[in-house]
């Protein structure tokens, strides 16, 4: 293959780590840097919440029209694009006067995550032969890990001693590295898909139907809201009648309808995002708020649940190369129900030994359920559709991020209202915490039904037209 001997594998998984660990880093940290933020913009508790979910709305709507693209335009394009808009809007947002301007930079940032993350592990499927690949992904996915584990512990430090628009500022020097080595050095495109049509009528569809439900699900239990994502339902309905007549769909329906365990491995994915992703959001208002902690305590006692998920993950992959990914991916999200059933229990006068053993069961789980279930996603498809199953996987990711979020922030605006959130409502936040770790546990426990639905990992691989 010409692209492999034209530029160093190592040099352009160097640049994937990089960018595997800002993106996460810059999703991630910012929680922790929301009550500095509320309070210099005096936002209220739900628009606080959008401060994180503008960057997860944007990257999940546009992660399968923009991972398309990439195929047919050329990968390194997408990614070049994607890292411009990230290191500039970092810097934008480290120079926003409003919560309004700040949301919607995040917004913009979002598209440019989505660019990245959807060619990422797509360029290294394209440079690494086989027999090297998995290797390969390994090492990404365990700097997308690293980048989560360090986010609550870095985003504290910088938020408590140089500020919350620190966080922006330390990415940009990383953003002008990948820009520089990807001008310079990279010769290649990767356009595997290059003269397909692009189906611009199914994308703009998609980009509108899961941007309505995922803005209306955020806002209810608003009438306008309950319209949104109901209207967002109906024309996802309509993509998925339209992707399946048309030769060069945005989105493999097919991999869905004709492959049992890929379409119950994803679900269980989105499952399992759904229910633990705002643990970190919550938490963080909880130990500021409520325990009084600075920033920088808070990220230290935050770091424990993707420190524990990071370790425990490289081990349950080699093991789902072994055993079936199903059991143990199962039981991962099991021992997850376990933590969310003891975070229920949490009141104002827990102990902080009580919280991280809590944190460290959640991540023991996760990192359980994480790469088996991946690894039995990548395995379910044959070798051509890996980048679909990649994209799909991130799809998956981004959407269960955002309705958690989007669960957390209905939950507050119940509890709460619109009211900026303080020591005066600690009854009201104690109660709405409890009451979201309550719906995760019951969410979780569908999710572990889904798990076990998929089948056995050797099930037939999905063929037919991309």
């Amino acid at each position: 293959m010409t692209e492999q001997s034209q530029t160093p594998r190592r040099l352009i998984l160097f640049l994937i780590i990089i960018t595997s660990f800002i993106n996460p880093f810059l999703g991630a940290a910012i929680n922790i840097a929301l009550p500095a933020i509320s309070q210099e913009f005096s936002m209220s508790a739900v628009g606080m919440s959008w401060v994180a979910m503008a960057f997860l709305l944007s990257s999940a709507v546009f992660l399968v029209p923009l991972g398309k693209l990439a195929d047919i335009k050329g990968r390194k394009l997408v990614f070049l694009t994607g890292n411009m808009i990230i290191t500039v809007t970092s810097i934008l947002c480290a120079l926003a006067q409003s919560g309004t301007m700040l949301i919607t930079l995040r917004a913009v940032q979002g598209i440019g995550s989505a660019m990245v993350f959807g060619t990422g592990v797509a360029i290294i499927t394209s440079v690494y032969p086989p027999g090297e690949r998995g290797k390969a992904i390994g090492i990404t996915v365990t700097s997308v890990y690293i980048g989560l584990s360090l986010a609550p512990f870095l985003g504290g430090i910088l938020t408590q001693y140089l500020g919350w628009r620190s966080i922006f500022y330390t990415t940009v020097p990383f953003g002008l590295i990948v820009i520089w080595i990807t001008l310079k050095f990279i010769k290649e495109e990767w356009a595997d898909a290059r003269g397909e049509k692009f189906d611009l009528p199914g994308s703009i569809i998609y980009l509108l139907s899961m941007s309505a439900f995922m803005f209306g699900f955020s806002r209810l239990p608003e009438t306008s809201a309950i319209i949104l994502a109901g209207s967002g339902l109906i024309g996802l309905v309509i993509f998925i009648v339209m992707e399946q007549k048309i030769k060069y769909p945005v989105f493999n329906i097919k991999l869905f309808s004709s492959n049992r365990l890929f379409a119950f491995s994803n679900l269980a994915a989105l499952i399992n995002y759904a229910t633990t992703f705002a643990i970190t959001f919550l938490l963080s208002l909880y130990l500021q708020y409520m325990l009084g902690l600075s920033p920088r305590d808070a990220g230290i006692i935050l770091i424990t649940q993707p420190v524990t998920m990071a370790m425990v993950a490289s081990i349950s992959g080699r093991l789902s190369d072994k055993y079936d990914p199903r059991i143990l991916s199962s039981a991962g999200m099991g021992i997850i129900v376990g933590g969310l059933v003891m975070l229920t229990l949490l009141t104002e006068h827990s102990s902080i030994s009580y919280l991280v053993i809590n944190l460290a069961i959640v991540g023991f789980g996760f990192g359980m359920f994480s790469s088996p279930n991946t690894n039995a996603i990548m395995g379910s498809v044959d070798k051509k559709y890996l980048g679909i199953a990649s994209a799909t996987v991130g799809t998956m990711r981004l959407t269960g991020q955002m309705m958690s979020m989007g669960i957390a922030t209905l939950i507050l605006q119940l509890f709460i209202g619109n009211r900026p959130l303080s020591a005066q409502y600690s009854a009201e936040f104690m109660a709405s915490m409890k009451t979201t770790f309550m719906i995760f546990v019951i969410l979780c426990l569908l999710g572990v039904f889904a798990s076990l639905a998929r089948g056995k990992t050797q099930s037939g691989i999905v063929s037919g037209h991309s």
